[in-house]
Parts: C-alpha cells; sequence; structure tokens
C-alpha cells in the first residue's frame, strides 16, 4: 500500500515556515483583537465608547468608579476564595481517584468511574435546576457552601480522568520497590507516586482555578446578593436605561488581570503536566 503523502510535506521548508508563521499570527490576532478592544473601551469616557477606534480622549475613571463600588469589591474577594477553595478540595478528591483510577481493579474501581463517566456524559447545563431546588431546599442557597458543591463535582467528574492518564504514565516499578520494602499502599502514593505527579497536579490546579473563577452558569442560577461573584456583577451595568459599556469593560480588564497573572506564570506547570 502506497502512503499518501502528508499534507504540505512537499513543499520547501521556508514555505513551510512561513505558512507556520502566518498560522501563529492569525491565531494571536484572533485572541487579542478582542482583549485589544475591550481594554480600550475601558479607557473610553461613556459617551465615546462606541466609537473606541477613533479620538483621543482616554480616562482612568471609569476604573475608579467601579473601584467605588462595594459590591464589585466584595465579588471580586468571593471569587478569589472560592475559586481557591473549589481548587483545594477538587485536587484533594481528584488526585486519589486518579490514582484509584490508575492502579486498582475491580468493582469498587469500575463503579467509580462508570459513576464519573455518566455523570461527565450529562451536560452540565441540565444540572442547574435541579440544583437550584436542592440549594433551596436544603437552605444552601447563596452560600459558600452551595456554590462550592457543584464546581467540585464539575472538577472531579473531568479531572479524575485526566489524573488517571498522568498516573498510567508513572512507572509503578518504584511504588512496588517500596512495597516489597515494607511501605504500605498509602506510603507508596503518598512517597512515590504522589511527588512524581507534582507538575500534573500543578497544572490541574491552574486549570481548576482558572474554570471556577471564569464560570457563570452556575454563579447566576445559586447565587444572590449574599454572595456576589464578579461574573454575575459584571451583569449589574446592563440596566432599563441602557448597558453601560465602559464600567462593564473596565470590571473585565479587572477581572482579566488575576487570571492572566495565573496563566503567566503557571503556563511552564501546565506544559510539563500535559506532557507526562
Amino acid at each position: 500500500m502506497v502512503r499518501q503523502p502528508m499534507l504540505f510535506a512537499n513543499l520547501p521548508l521556508g514555505v513551510r515556515r512561513l505558512l507556520f508563521g502566518l498560522a501563529i499570527v492569525g491565531i494571536c490576532f484572533l485572541f487579542a483583537f478582542p482583549v485589544l478592544w475591550l481594554i480600550l473601551t475601558s479607557l473610553r469616557p461613556e459617551s465615546g465608547v462606541y466609537y473606541v477606534h477613533r479620538g483621543t480622549e482616554f480616562t482612568l475613571g471609569n476604573f475608579a468608579e467601579v473601584f467605588q463600588d462595594e459590591r464589585v469589591v466584595e465579588a471580586f474577594a468571593n471569587s478569589a476564595v472560592i475559586a481557591t477553595l473549589a481548587t483545594f478540595f477538587s485536587l484533594l478528591v481528584t488526585v486519589s481517584s486518579g490514582y484509584m483510577l490508575s492502579r486498582f481493579k475491580g468493582p469498587v474501581s469500575s463503579t467509580w468511574f462508570g459513576t464519573i463517566y455518566i455523570f461527565r456524559c450529562v451536560p452540565y447545563i441540565s444540572w442547574v435546576i435541579p440544583l437550584y431546588f436542592v440549594a433551596q431546599s436544603w437552605g444552601l442557597y447563596d452560600t459558600y457552601v452551595g456554590l462550592l458543591l457543584p464546581h467540585i463535582a464539575v472538577h472531579i467528574c473531568f479531572f479524575s480522568w485526566l489524573m488517571k492518564g498522568f498516573f498510567d504514565g508513572i512507572d509503578p516499578s518504584m511504588e512496588h520497590a517500596a512495597l516489597i520494602d515494607g511501605c504500605t499502599r498509602w506510603g507508596a502514593f503518598l512517597r512515590v507516586a504522589l511527588p512524581s505527579a507534582i507538575p500534573a497536579i500543578a497544572a490541574l490546579g491552574v486549570l481548576c482555578w482558572l474554570f471556577t473563577w471564569n464560570e457563570f452558569l452556575f454563579a447566576l442560577i445559586l447565587t444572590g446578593n449574599r454572595v456576589p461573584v464578579i461574573t454575575v456583577v459584571m451583569a449589574q451595568f446592563v440596566t432599563e436605561m441602557g448597558l453601560r459599556w465602559n464600567l462593564m469593560a473596565a470590571t473585565a480588564v479587572m477581572a482579566l488581570v488575576p487570571a492572566f497573572l495565573l496563566a503567566l506564570f503557571g503556563q511552564k506547570y501546565v506544559i510539563r503536566g500535559l506532557r507526562l
């Protein structure tokens, strides 16, 4: 059987490099253009948000006005706390769950795998109405716990698979040697397997935090006035009098900063973790 040549394989090296460079520039422009437009909108006065590409009138007053709103400041704090707690508790379960799925075969492991598989296949938008009624009946509506539990459940269902793949890529021979030397299975996990999976855990931690920080649907349905979060508070600038695009853009830019910094400083862990 004659193999078909790969796409672009017969092109000269210089042409391939040019096409690759153009593709990278196109992707960067695709993502950078909306962010640039958002930043320009956040710096324009309210009278200039509909022609941000023209004129030279810029102001930082939008950010000052947003910071004067106590609800926005509280929403930033709540979002940071919820994202951090959700990441911490998710990793506690996900790491041990992925290790169990990777190393143990039996009815318990198969049942757990089938459970998270079923829950992961269900679109999580379909959970919203049942979660709302459960939160109301249990007194968890508009509380930290009522918002944390759905995020933790989503993280466990998805990231347990990824953690299993990471542990599958780690040679279990060192764990077997630790067991022969008298170490318990729990001790082999803590002393041998867990340190080897630190890059993967760091990568999942970054992804968990970003997912919770940016999540909107659960926050919209399960919170009210007591626990405002930043993704929902941004919608408060949509009023019956119109949309205050300048303030909404300023809030969005401030919400981008923590996510951008975490992605910037955590990218090496994400790359290392995904290569395991």
